[in-house]
């Protein structure tokens, strides 16, 4: 049996108070994309209400600490907490990184103990430009190509989302490599291929701010093509879809919503360059 888990490590912006004068007039950069993932956390909760899963998110600022970091990288704190007294970053990994990392860990620990394959997703969206560069993509898988099963999910996935939406410009291990340092990449190190599956599902961030139906749409797309690709791996005690004639009429209705630019080919190679929350629910 499959069990889904569901993260979400930069869901939001916020500041605990005791580290806010780190932050004073730094406003904007937290509103932007280097504070957080917009949209990221409303994919998780919908992917999480959807397959009945497990989700662990937290809304403080990555510029905290960086959720998605090992706890050696260097990118770990930001600027703006990076020179803090070493008890002070001390203070945040031990409030705010390590409950969050070991609160994940914990889910998928706890379904292999139920003789259950893990698959995380974990949600992120991406800038549409950075450093000047426009991104090829609306949507991406980012996998590690040395396991077989997260290949195997990707590609189903892939393929499911040309059914649904064909417009829709899929890339995988875009814009990041599934292999960079990140909570999936800890993950894989802790748990073998048989019994974890770990994808980063990244979004574009322009399709967000746009936000209406093509935003909805995007959503229903990415949930109904996820359990289209999982199908075949699960087998036939999974959720199933509707019938085959509502599937293709909520196919062409999704279409009409999304209204996306024409494809884009896909790039099979790695190009990797408030008050605080952890939340978590159970199903």
């Amino acid at each position: 049996m499959d069990a889904f888990i569901i993260s979400c490590e930069h869901g939001g912006n916020q500041i605990p108070a005791p580290y806010r004068r780190l932050f004073l007039g730094q406003r904007d950069l937290l509103h932007s994309h280097r504070g957080h993932d917009p949209g990221s956390l409303v994919m998780a909760t919908a992917l999480a209400d959807a397959f009945r899963a497990p989700l662990a998110a937290s809304t403080t600022s990555r510029l905290l600490v960086d959720l998605n970091r090992s706890i050696a990288h260097p990118q770990l704190f930001s600027a703006a907490t990076r020179d803090a007294p070493a008890e002070t970053r001390a203070q945040i990994v031990k409030d705010h990184y390590l409950p969050y990392r070991m609160q994940v860990e914990r889910l998928v620990t706890q379904a292999v103990a139920h003789g259950d394959r893990a698959i995380h997703i974990s949600s992120h969206t991406f800038t549409a430009e950075l450093d000047g560069k426009v991104r090829s993509a609306d949507v991406g898988l980012l996998y590690d190509p040395g396991r077989r099963g997260e290949i195997e999910l990707c590609a189903r996935w892939k393929k499911s989302l040309a059914v649904f939406e064909p417009k829709l410009r899929v890339r995988r291990n875009y814009p990041y490599s599934g292999k960079a340092d990140g909570l999936t990449s800890y993950l894989r190190g802790r748990f073998a291929p048989r019994n974890y599956i770990g994808i980063e599902l990244e979004i574009n961030q322009g399709i967000v701010s746009a936000g209406g139906r093509p935003w909805t749409a995007l959503r229903r797309v990415l949930i109904e093509s996820l359990r289209t690709a999982w199908a075949p791996l699960e087998g036939p005690s999974q959720p199933h879809l509707a019938d085959t004639e509502n599937k293709d009429a909520n196919s062409r209705r999704l279409r009409d919503d999304l209204r996306l630019p024409a494809a884009h080919p896909d790039d099979l190679q790695p190009q990797r360059a408030l008050h605080p929350g952890v939340r978590s629910r159970r199903p």
